[in-house]
């Protein structure tokens, strides 16, 4: 597995290949989108849509958008965006923003080790531990979470959409 972080785009466009790697991968997750609401229609995300999430995510520079492949020059299994300190000063940790798996490599193992390659970059820059949110209505995403260690916090509202969540932090 190959973890390259995503540079900012020139011009603010993507590169049209990997734009296209981006909206598939987004596309075959239509479950999660429909809980979400990120997109107006789940069954028709479209590229553009994507460019303007990314570059909005990337326009603060706390946040660092990760693409995880599946070898070098292989194909994109998923993304994670991260923030290196939250909005709120009185919180101390990172976040995981976003961590998505493309659809068809679900169960591969892939969600693991890219989550455990975010918690080492963390590790690595001496933070003590990462929170997320995840949407309550997303009881797939709470069951993978707490798998993998994490321990409810909190319950609030997401601060992008007002969306209830679960917060959920490990210490690394």
């Amino acid at each position: 597995m190959i973890i390259e972080p995503l540079a900012a785009p020139r011009d603010g466009v993507l590169p049209e290949p990997l734009l296209a790697e981006l909206t598939a991968l987004h596309v075959a997750n239509r479950e999660f989108f429909a809980i979400s609401g990120d997109f107006p229609d789940p069954d028709d995300i479209r590229p553009e849509q994507i460019s303007t999430s990314l570059s909005e995510e990337l326009v603060n520079p706390d946040t660092e958008v990760l693409l995880c492949r599946t070898e070098a020059g292989g194909p994109l299994a998923g993304i994670a965006i991260t923030l290196a300190h939250h909005p709120n000063p009185a919180d101390p940790d990172p976040w995981i923003g976003l961590l998505l798996i493309d659809g068809r490599m679900h169960r591969s193992g892939y969600g693991r080790a890219l989550t455990r390659a975010v918690e080492e970059r963390f590790r690595a820059a001496g933070r003590a531990a990462v929170r997320l949110a995840v949407l309550d209505a997303n009881t797939k995403g709470l069951a993978f979470w707490s798998a993998l260690g994490y321990e409810v916090l909190d319950h609030r509202p997401d601060l992008q959409h007002g969306r209830p969540c679960t917060v959920m932090r490990k210490k690394l």
